[in-house]
């Protein structure tokens, strides 16, 4: 009976999501114990239930990253280690303030988000503390009082760009022209991985040639940095704020025949470390990629548990960049993200 309720559920959230969202492709919610098992210690609600929780997140298609993260929270929030997951992803902000609600609605006990955008989400997170469920950001800041969540483990996004930006600057570049990728718009990351950058070119440190978003996209990043080539515009930098709009943009160079990389025309850098984006870098193929970590589930799962005690809101993961000068093997074995 609890199985047909919660498809039920599924089904009047997936209808709405339809009728609102003029059918966009973007958004795929799905509710349901997810059936691998993490590293959790058991856990159970008082009167011996498992504990629902509702995961809303970016969709695994986004980036490697992205589908790292979702396959950590699905290990972590399994029947085996006492929950009942039920999630929904989409790159919408929109869909995701719908899907929260939905699943207030339904009865959750906690709700983590990885929000879309920083901002919209205090009356729904007002409607879940009012219901008593409790909030758990992950991965991305929001915009709203600190009061209305339990905990944020997220990078520090800001310092990612920081990181980023000054091993740019150590480079000593007679010039800097450069063609600045960005994620999708307002989110947490690219907010943070575009200050610094931003900073630079107000300053006149460094030249903007083109500011543009690929909103995480791989062929949109080529799309870019083609119309960059084609304009004629000199450029010697390319900042991606993910490997998968980096690898995008070298495939661009590649075809005109641009050298990048170690000793290369056009310096090449991306963020999140996936191993297929190290070995770039081990390669000298790229130039830098900036790590962020995508494990949190376990760090909230402890907290949930009582294993783990809220010291500070805000819970940082530790985080570095890797240059293409020094990164090794064991790098790679040991921050890459996937095979």
């Amino acid at each position: 009976m609890k199985r047909f309720k919660a498809l039920a559920m599924a089904g009047v959230l997936a209808l709405s999501l339809v009728l609102t969202a003029c059918g966009s492709n973007t958004g795929s919610g799905s509710t349901g114990n997810s059936g691998s098992s993490g590293n959790a210690g058991t856990a159970a609600s008082s009167s011996g239930e498992l504990i629902k929780v509702g995961v809303v997140n970016n969709p695994p298609s986004e980036s490697g990253y992205r589908e790292a993260n979702v396959n950590d929270m699905e290990a972590v929030f399994s029947e085996a280690n006492g929950y009942e997951l039920k999630t929904f992803y989409s790159l919408k902000n929109d869909e995701q303030l719908q899907a929260a609600q939905g699943f207030i609605t339904e009865g959750v006990d906690y709700l983590l988000i990885s929000a879309a955008e920083t901002t919209g989400w205090d009356e729904v997170l007002t409607k879940a503390q009012e219901a008593g469920i409790k909030v758990f950001l992950f991965d991305r800041m929001i915009d709203v009082d600190e009061s209305l969540y339990e905990a944020a483990v997220v990078s520090d996004m800001a310092k990612e760009g920081d990181t980023a930006v000054q091993w740019l600057l150590d480079q000593k570049l007679d010039v800097y022209n450069v063609v600045h990728i960005q994620g999708a718009m307002g989110s947490d990351a690219q907010i943070g991985r575009t200050g610094a950058l931003d900073a630079q070119f107000q300053s006149g440190a460094m030249n903007l040639v083109v500011q543009q978003t690929a909103t995480w996209d791989e062929a949109e990043a080529k799309k870019i940095v083609e119309s960059v080539i084609n304009s004629n515009e000199d450029f010697n930098v390319i900042y991606a704020e993910n490997d998968g709009m980096a690898k995008g943009a070298v495939a661009a160079l590649d075809e005109a025949g641009i050298t990048h990389g170690v000793n290369g025309k056009v310096i090449v850098m991306g963020f999140d470390c996936n191993s297929w984006a190290l070995r770039e870098l081990l390669a000298g193929n790229w130039n830098y990629d900036g790590q962020c970590s995508p494990f949190q589930a376990q760090i909230i799962s402890d907290i949930i548990q009582g294993k783990r005690t809220i010291d500070s809101k805000i819970i940082i993961n530790e985080e570095k960049g890797f240059d293409a000068a020094t990164i090794t093997q064991a790098d790679i074995d040991t921050y890459g993200l996937g095979e």
